[in-house]
């Protein structure tokens, strides 16, 4: 499978924004689908997961509540919905896809975004 990650942008805090994962290939039905960022000077985190199958979604309690995946299984895509920005959101987004959370092997190029204060 071949991702790409689009959506990304300027936008000021307080915004939603969201953005896409186009996958391209097979992905098997038990496949874990992630978002993950790295903003600058910060070690990479999971921000988000979802079972490509059954579309369940995991997120890291920092992001609970403004974060949400969600996957269109017939367009081979994967959302990730990020309401009420904040400055600290700033990073580099990517999609990324492996058998399990945390196991990706299969990464997206990045999306920045950026939130003004």
């Amino acid at each position: 499978v071949q991702l790409q990650a689009s959506g990304g942008g300027l936008v000021q805090a307080g915004d939603s924004l969201r953005l896409s994962c186009a996958a391209s290939g097979r992905i098997f039905s038990s496949a874990s689908m992630g978002w993950l960022r790295r903003g600058p000077g910060k070690e990479r985190e999971l921000v988000g997961n979802i079972r490509w199958g059954a579309g369940t979604t995991y997120y890291p309690e920092a992001v609970k509540g403004r974060f949400s995946i969600s996957r269109d299984k017939a367009e081979k895509k994967v959302y990730l919905q990020i309401d009420r920005l904040k400055p600290e959101d700033t990073a580099v987004y990517y999609c990324a896809a492996g058998a399990s959370i945390g196991d990706y092997t299969t990464w997206g190029q990045g999306t920045l975004v950026t939130v003004s204060s």
